[in-house]
């Protein structure tokens, strides 16, 4: 039989070996802290009850989809990330309104709100007095109709933001100059709101800057030259907008630039003499600008070149035999401008088109594409709208490309009737679904 004394320095060395399991009534996160997350928890969702469900927030097993933590050296557990909006993370109530008390999470690196702020009106706001979160990296509010007003230039105190995504709300005024000095600025995006103004010259300063989109708001003015300082820039979208001048000569010190979009925009005069350094340029998208200026071949140059798109810019003169020299080229829509002469014939050998718009031009001459080029494109192909444009009888029959044929003096006939045509192993039907007008999305 055991004594007492040995039962009980049995139990006490148990004790030591196996402490007791930890359970979710555990503290894990400051209790400041708790108190301001359960603060804006019942202020943006219904889904539970926060406080009653999830006690401990940060305890691992007992957390919500939508929450992240991390340790820090004070031995707690800390929001590091919260979502809200979209499924599986929590809803959002339709009386929400921006919770600036974000901005008092302490160790907070990343939020992201999407359809939140659909009924009630709110805005983006920043503490004026106490704490302004230093290590938020990322805030995301996307798609949120509710959200109006500017952008705040206490935006300044987030020392830390690297991406800065604004995109579908109701946001105006114009961008403050202030955010302009937050250098660690990797990402930003204020598309499809209603910012006003010009585009600030110390956009410069941020030149760590890889994407910049400020498409479909109302900016005025021009584009400022220090857009050249943005040597890491990859993205730059301009589009929708109200800008007018010249695109700048310091654009050819975009080096890493793969992406461009300015169309719809109020831009004119001639390309820069520089815009064939680009040599890492994929997408140059620029449609519905008043250029009224020759084709510049040094865009025959941009080898990496997937899409080039100039529609209905008033651009004059030939199609530049360079452009035959796109080897990477999978779509090219010249439409609605004012270009003469003949098709280049080394468009037929580019190995990747699958869509060619040249629709409503006065170009002229026999189209120099053969019958396995026609077929390839298709759909994708439109050369209507070129009066002096014919196809060669014998690539003729089986396409509808929007041009008449050649007759055998080079003059144009119309095309035949499906009862003139000689019998062939494919049915008119075929023929007819030949349609034309597929545009390429931007």
């Amino acid at each position: 039989m055991f004594s007492s004394s040995t039962l009980c320095l049995a139990l006490l060395l148990l004790h030591f070996t196996f402490p007791p399991i930890s359970t979710s009534e555990e503290p894990n996160m400051p209790s400041s802290e708790a108190e301001t997350l359960f603060q804006i928890m019942e202020s943006m969702s219904s889904d539970h009850t926060w406080r009653l469900s999830y006690p401990n927030p940060c305890q691992p097993g007992f957390s919500w989809l939508g929450i992240e933590c991390k340790p820090a050296r004070d031995g707690f557990l800390h929001v590091s990330r919260l979502d809200f909006g979209s499924t599986p993370y929590p809803t959002c109530k339709k009386t929400a309104t921006f919770p600036s008390k974000i901005f008092n999470l302490p160790y907070l690196e990343s939020v992201f709100f999407f359809n939140c702020f659909t009924n009630t009106k709110t805005s983006l706001t920043l503490p004026l007095n106490g704490p302004s979160n230093s290590s938020l990296k990322q805030l995301s509010l996307r798609s949120n109709p509710a959200l109006v007003g500017p952008i705040p230039p206490r935006i300044y105190a987030l020392k830390s933001l690297q991406m800065l995504t604004l995109s579908q709300n109701r946001l105006t005024g114009p961008i403050p100059v202030e955010l302009f000095s937050l250098s660690s600025l990797v990402h930003v995006d204020f598309s499809y709101n209603m910012f006003t103004g010009k585009i600030p010259p110390r956009v410069g300063n941020t030149k760590n800057l890889v994407g910049l989109d400020l498409s479909y708001n109302s900016f005025t003015g021009s584009i400022p030259g220090t857009i050249g300082q943005l040597v890491l820039l990859q993205k730059l979208d301009l589009s929708s907008n109200s800008l007018v001048g010249t695109i700048p000569d310091s654009i050819e010190k975009l080096k890493s630039l793969a992406f461009i979009a300015l169309s719809n925009n109020r831009l004119s005069g001639n390309f820069p003499k520089g815009v064939s350094k680009l040599q890492n340029l994929q997408y140059f998208v620029m449609d519905d600008n008043p250029m009224f200026i020759p084709l510049p071949a040094e865009l025959g140059m941009l080898v990496k070149l997937q899409e080039l798109r100039l529609v209905n810019s008033g651009y004059s003169g030939v199609i530049p035999p360079s452009f035959s020299q796109l080897n990477n080229l999978s779509a090219l829509s010249l439409q609605n401008n004012r270009l003469t002469g003949e098709i280049p014939a080394g468009f037929g050998g580019l190995p990747h088109i699958y869509h060619l718009n040249l629709s409503r031009n006065f170009l002229g001459g026999v189209v120099p594409f053969n019958a396995s080029f026609l077929k390839r494109l298709g759909r994708n192909l439109d050369l209507s709208g070129n009066a002096g444009l014919c196809l060669s009888p014998t690539e003729a029959y089986g396409v509808k490309i929007g041009v008449s044929i050649c007759g055998k003096n080079g003059s144009l006939i119309q095309p035949l009737k499906a009862s003139e045509a000689p019998p062939r192993l494919f049915s008119f039907s075929l023929l007819v679904s030949a349609a034309l007008g597929v545009f390429f999305m931007s």
